[in-house]
């Protein structure tokens, strides 16, 4: 089992998501949250992919497409750092990356099966890693990171989206 990380693991900015964790299997979380967005995504209906509830705010298809690129990228630190990577790892423009991320042309269900795709291959690398890359430490975005904090993150990432979804996007009812 992978332990709950400690201040220092992680840049302050992730608390919030570590936060929301409440189980202490995070892999196991992972995989079940995985499955409750994708459930609650199709609960949606493709009608509801382009809504956004304000003007100015991501649709529901920009905002999974989000939540996998965050994830594709706090993975990504994780591989650099646990093959022992110590070069400082980039941070990314959230906000430039939706821009460009192309959701307006796509299905809500492409959408859906890009996300069920990247918590897949997430969950490949977290099972293949050994207890030493577990451990190992690097930088990303000027902040420390640990390979073991990221599940975590990434995680407690996806659960405030499902929050958001829940909440703003009106989605409650569905899941």
């Amino acid at each position: 089992m992978i332990t709950r990380p400690n201040a220092g693991d992680y840049a302050e900015f992730f608390e919030s998501y570590i936060a929301r964790v409440t189980d202490n299997d995070v892999l196991k979380g992972l995989t079940e949250q995985g499955r409750r967005m994708a459930r609650l995504m199709r609960a949606a209906g493709e009608e509801r992919g382009d809504y956004a509830y304000e003007e100015g705010k991501w649709s529901v298809k920009r905002l999974l497409l989000h939540v996998s690129d965050g994830e594709r990228m706090f993975c990504y630190r994780a591989m650099c750092v646990a093959r022992g990577d110590q070069q400082e790892l980039p941070s990314f423009d959230e906000n430039s990356y939706a821009t460009l991320d192309g959701s307006s042309a796509r299905s809500l269900a492409c959408v859906i099966d890009e996300y069920e795709s990247v918590r897949a291959a997430t969950m490949t690398l977290f099972r293949g890693l050994d207890s030493a890359a577990w451990g190992r430490r690097g930088t990303a975005n000027g902040a420390p990171v640990t390979v073991a904090a990221t599940p975590w993150i990434v995680l407690g990432h996806d659960l405030h989206h499902y929050a958001v979804l829940r909440e703003r996007y009106g989605l409650a009812a569905l899941g």
